[in-house]
């Protein structure tokens, strides 16, 4: 009868495998089963480039994403930045990136060395999603550089910063207001009071026309942007870049290309509709424009066709629609539970307009602390903390370590934001970090919550319109109410694609009536 132990080539008996304890499985821990891990170890293992941006130690497969929280990986980025500085390295499971943090060392990549630092990466999951089209994931070149010409000049074209685009946030405007009246005196839920009027202009602007609130689409749309938004950034979308094997499975990211889809689905729909409509010459919004400039372009070899125009157009309705929202949220919040911050804004705004019906865009220079509070609105907010991944374009150097070509370049904005060096009150809601010793409105250089260089974002300009005109507007009719009964507030934020305040119940009492017909 043969015995259990087993012979090995040199004669020699070999014992049983001792099983070595490991904090996740067992592992039989043997000369042969040594060889094997050490294998796949090397196989798996991270090599680092030559002279990279020190940081933590990579595990093989993950990189660094173990060593992030998963629910707020913000306070490791911190962590990290004490202990490798300005500038450190990770690695998203074998895919290297560089973290740019504090104000100066955005600058330094994004300004000075912007066209080496201008790309974006072809393996994330909102990459394949857009299939890289558009200005938000194209990569930098001839039809990225093209596309961000053309939506900037159009959206020029159609009022940006002009008096017509005023009258487009004002009826928007009305609407808010109404559903506050009608919540006057009771507790309502904010979380999507300014979302819907924030979508229907840039709506306006894209699709030449706006969507009833009760519009059971337009909700859905919305609805499907939000669930878009938030899986492009989780937990979801890293194992997706990570592990490319998984894409064949039927795993919760598919959704966000289900989602894309249906936005996108509505977006052909309409712009079927303006080819069957338009008139050359006379265009009624960036739909026809695109089209009309496909025309030009007709002989020539372009990148303008139907598939860019879809992304382009997704692209500036994601934009326009999350991150103001979003800070409006923040605003009304922190107006709540700073009640003396809000009645000196109520002040300003009385003494600016007096008996005036509406409020105008021009009023900003003279109202310093409206801009200051929104200004601190937008830093406290923090809503795109790590902006968007940009790649390398080049390999290249920065502070005199080497920069692969393809390394992902994160700049952390919301280390600019919170930079004790740049701000009088670096940790809390205060307008004075954006006033002088004159009660004069200044901006830091560290305030950059749209980001800095080429690839800022395109609404910025937008955003800075809408954010006046609606808070001043909410501001002189209502009081903004913390509701007795709904304990003490929450400041922490929600991190994902765009981080934001938890959800919060809001109060609000009429000051005075104001004719907005």
């Amino acid at each position: 009868m043969q015995t259990s132990i087993h012979k090995i080539d040199t004669g020699e008996l070999r014992q049983p495998p001792r099983w070595k304890v490991t904090r996740r499985l067992f592992v039989p821990f043997t000369t042969e089963s040594s060889r094997v891990l050490l294998s796949e170890w090397m196989r798996f293992r991270i090599r680092q480039p030559k002279n990279f941006p020190p940081g933590p130690t990579p595990v093989p497969f993950f990189g660094n994403l173990l060593q992030l929280d998963r629910i707020n990986p913000l306070k490791d980025f911190d962590k990290f930045a004490q202990q490798y500085g300005s500038i450190y390295g990770l690695f998203i499971g074998r895919q290297p990136a560089v973290v740019l943090t504090g104000q100066k060392m955005i600058r330094e990549a994004l300004i000075t060395q912007a066209v080496e630092f201008a790309g974006r990466s072809d393996n994330m999951m909102i990459s394949h999603i857009s299939k890289s089209k558009g200005v938000i994931m194209a990569n930098y070149g001839e039809s990225w550089r093209e596309h961000r010409r053309f939506a900037l000049t159009t959206l020029r074209n159609f009022g940006l910063g002009k008096k017509s685009m005023e009258q487009r946030i004002l009826e928007e405007v009305k609407y808010i207001c109404s559903h506050l009246e009608e919540s006057a005196g009771k507790s309502t839920d904010p979380q999507h009071l300014y979302h819907p009027a924030t979508s229907n202009i840039i709506a306006s602007i894209i699709f030449g026309s706006r969507f009833s609130y009760q519009d059971e689409y337009f909700q859905t749309l919305i609805t499907n942007l939000e669930r878009l938004t938030k899986i492009s950034i989780g937990p979801w979308a890293m194992l997706y870049e990570i592990a490319p094997v998984l894409r064949f499975f039927p795993l919760p990211f598919r959704k966000a290309f289900q989602y894309y889809g249906r936005i996108q689905n509505h977006i052909l729909k309409v712009v079927d509709e303006h080819k069957k409509t338009r008139v050359t010459g006379e265009p009624r919004d960036l739909i026809d424009c695109y089209l009309e400039e496909m025309e030009k372009r007709a002989d020539q070899r372009t990148t303008f066709n139907d598939s860019q125009m879809v992304t382009l157009l997704f692209d500036l309705f994601a934009a326009g629609t999350e991150t103001t929202s979003n800070t409006l949220r923040t605003l009304t919040l922190y107006l709540m539970t700073h009640t003396h911050i809000q009645e000196q804004c109520q002040r300003e705004i009385d003494e600016v307009l007096g008996d005036r019906e509406h409020v105008t865009f021009d009023d900003r220079n003279a109202m310093p602390y409206i801009q200051a509070v929104i200004h601190e609105g937008q830093r406290v907010g923090d809503i795109v903390p790590l902006s968007l991944f940009h790649t390398a374009t080049t390999d290249t150097q920065l502070l005199g370590y080497k920069i692969p070509k393809g390394t992902i370049i994160i700049p952390y904005l919301s280390s600019a934001l919170r930079e004790k060096s740049q701000w009088k009150f670096p940790h809390e809601f205060n307008p004075q970090n954006f006033l002088n010793e004159k009660g004069e409105f200044v901006k830091p250089d560290a305030f950059m919550p749209f980001s800095v260089g080429s690839r800022m974002c395109l609404g910025e300009n937008l955003a800075r319109m809408e954010l006046f005109l609606i808070l001043v507007t909410v501001l002189r009719r209502f009081c903004l109410v913390w509701p007795e009964d709904a304990g003490e507030p929450d400041f922490k934020y929600i991190f994902g694609g765009t981080q934001s305040v938890k959800p919060y119940r809001l109060n609000v009492r009429l000051r005075k009536p104001v004719n907005l017909q």
